[in-house]
Parts: C-alpha cells; sequence; structure tokens
C-alpha cells in the first residue's frame, strides 16, 4: 500500500501560510511570507535532501500546484530535476487548466480517488504546501505520515496545518533532529487508535465531586 506523507513547515503556534516569501500567498493580509528563510542551515538542507531523495509522487492542493507550477518548471536545480518529471495528483475544480507536465486532476471525489491510489503500486505519495488539502485528509483518516519542520517564531494569524475536523488517532514519533537555528525536524507515524486514562484518585474529594457535576 502506497502511503501519504505530509511534509510541512509550521510555527510554533501552528501557522503553514506562506513560508517562502512575501510573494507567495498574501490571502487574508497576512505579514509574515518568508518566515522559514533565515533559519535554513545546513542541517535542515541535508534534511530536506533526503525527504527527496526516494521515489515518490506529489499530492497537491490547487493553490499549492499554481505555485509550484509557476515556478519549477522555468527552475534548473536539483528540486526541479525530481518535481518536474514525477506524478502530480492535484485536488481541482479546474482539471482543464492543469499545465504542468505529468500533472493528473484527483476527480470530484478526492477522498475516494486517493482512496483507489493508495491501493495501486506505486512509490509513496508526498504532500507539499497544501493546508486545505491536509485537513480534508486528516478528516478522513487518509495521512500516514506526518514531516514537520517547526519553527522557533509565533505568527498569530495565517492559515493552520491543523483544523478541528480531524479524525482523532495516536501518532508515534519514530525520528527527530534539531538544527543549529532552533528548528525541530520530527517525523510521527500512524499508531492507531487514541488511549486514555487518568491521574484521577480513587476517592476524590466532595470538592472535586462539585466540581465535576458543575463542569458538565
Amino acid at each position: 500500500m502506497r502511503k501519504i506523507i505530509a511534509a510541512t513547515f509550521v510555527s510554533l503556534d501552528g501557522v503553514m501560510q506562506a513560508p517562502g516569501g512575501p510573494e507567495e500567498d498574501p490571502v487574508g493580509g497576512f505579514e509574515f511570507g518568508g518566515w522559514t528563510f533565515h533559519y535554513f542551515d545546513e542541517v535542515a538542507g541535508a534534511a530536506m535532501e533526503e525527504l527527496l531523495s526516494k521515489p515518490f509522487d506529489l499530492l497537491l492542493g490547487r493553490r499549492t500546484y499554481d505555485i509550484f507550477a509557476a515556478y519549477w518548471p522555468y527552475q534548473k536545480d536539483s528540486i526541479a530535476d525530481v518535481f518536474n518529471p514525477t506524478t502530480k495528483y492535484v485536488a481541482t475544480h479546474r482539471p482543464d487548466s492543469l499545465t504542468w507536465e505529468n500533472t493528473q486532476s484527483l476527480g470530484p471525489d478526492i477522498v475516494a480517488r486517493l482512496k483507489e491510489i493508495k491501493q495501486e503500486d506505486g512509490p509513496d505519495l508526498l504532500i507539499q504546501g497544501s493546508g486545505n488539502l491536509i485537513q480534508t485528509l486528516l478528516a478522513n483518516g487518509l495521512i500516514d505520515e506526518i514531516r514537520l519542520m517547526i519553527f522557533p517564531l509565533l505568527l498569530g494569524k495565517g492559515k493552520r496545518l491543523f483544523g478541528d475536523n480531524a479524525v482523532p488517532a495516536a501518532f508515534k514519533l519514530v525520528k527527530s533532529q534539531a538544527t543549529t537555528t532552533g528548528v525541530i525536524m520530527a517525523t510521527y507515524e500512524r499508531a492507531g487508535e487514541i488511549r486514555t486514562g487518568s491521574f484521577a484518585q480513587q476517592e476524590p474529594s466532595e470538592a472535586e465531586l462539585e466540581r465535576r457535576r458543575t463542569w458538565k
């Protein structure tokens, strides 16, 4: 089975909007485009190289597709050499306008189509950016692995990685590393259902019992 991997830059308060530059996504008056720029070092660069060194197909939301399609076909570097020939699956209502080579629309039922693709032979599916698509997939339990680069800053407002509709699930940390600039890189794999417990006393006080009654 093919895995869906979400690899995302995120601030401490969960914002993922416009990490690459001010012109990338100013929607909503976002003022801090390019917030990752000064944090990249050799450690982060090596991690990105490792991420892109294994075979993958790209899985993109329409906004991220438009950003990538306007940039990568016109570049000549190691990332362009990987991104341009690989298959791109795109969530879009405008399939006729997909012009980047080797791009396919996911069709009208994104979730159903991705369930089919996951069962097919092929490389894993790598999500870049695509916050709305990520939230749709989390709401349907379709993301198998989350790779976060957590940057040491608060952005306040902006498009966030996690919404309120994710299917509850446990994940396990399988790899972590810190850069010289304080970025935490962490890889999480799906690990079944959430388990709960309690640190409460076996014989709670009357005050505690009253609190429970009033907090319902």
